[in-house]
């Protein structure tokens, strides 16, 4: 299904039944790219997954992109199924999404899910050394070695090492659904220049971090601080997994999830 943002096509597919629950996803995923972890959460709400600008569906403009554009969509998609109020779950660059919406569109979240996300800008803490060498390295790279080094680094070596079969599945997904350089250089500008610290402890919403311990993309500590710049958030801090806990630990972040929100 296509949600009209300002002329721009959002993609989007709705699935279960229940409260409604808008999963925004990170850096380059489309809404294929959850794992199990939306059909999960399907048993008990009714899911909303959204292709970001740039990605599957979704019309890939120029760019660059903003968080505020990325957020603004979200609502457009939310005007056309005429969802007023939602749980909002993003994770990543998708984070930062929802704590963009969360401050510009307050009643229309009901409860907020942060995953493997920070607030941004130069207070928060800095990407890991492991990332900030494969972000650098990805864009010189032919694609296959490049998407199969970003899948790597954002699972982590607990990921790679110990369970089978998931860098091949995620790679995979990589493969057939990764935007091209310009949409990923697009959205990553969004993420470079997101700055919420001095923001968020405006947003109202009651707030679930979820983290792995071993990401090495965004640096663990940012969900201590998300959780005391919000005023009503607590931190989930799931050990030895990585960015990618979403695919890696499916039931825990469900298990979480379901309770956080049903509490």
């Amino acid at each position: 299904m296509i949600a009209d943002s300002r002329g721009v096509k959002i993609g989007y597919e709705l699935t279960g039944d229940g409260e409604p629950l808008v999963l925004v996803h990170g850096l380059a995923y489309d809404r294929a790219g959850w794992g199990r972890l939306p059909t999960l959460l399907a048993q008990t709400f009714r899911v909303l997954l959204i292709d970001n600008r740039g990605v599957g569906e979704s019309d890939a403009p120029e760019g660059p992109y903003a968080v505020s554009q990325m957020a603004a969509d979200v609502a457009a998609v939310l005007d056309g199924l005429g969802i007023e109020r939602t749980n909002l779950f993003g994770v990543s660059l998708g984070g930062y999404i929802a704590q963009e919406f969360a401050l510009t569109y307050p009643d229309r979240v009901q409860k907020l899910v942060l995953a493997s996300t920070a607030p941004g800008g130069p207070n928060a803490h800095p990407m890991p050394a492991a990332g900030l060498e494969a972000f650098g390295k990805y864009p010189t790279m032919e694609r296959a070695a490049g998407l199969r080094l970003m899948v790597e680094n954002s699972l982590g070596a607990r990921g790679v090492r110990d369970v089978p079969g998931l860098a091949d599945e995620i790679f995979a997904y990589r493969l057939e659904h990764a935007p091209s350089l310009a949409a990923w250089q697009a959205q990553a500008y969004a993420g470079a220049t997101f700055d919420a610290y001095d923001r968020i402890g405006a947003i109202a919403a009651p707030t679930l971090v979820v983290q792995g311990s071993a990401d090495n993309v965004v640096d663990p500590r940012n969900a201590d601080l998300l959780a005391e710049l919000i005023p009503n958030a607590r931190a989930e801090i799931v050990p030895d997994r990585g960015h990618l806990l979403v695919w890696e630990d499916s039931e825990r972040v469900a298990e979480l999830v379901t309770e956080f929100l049903q509490s």
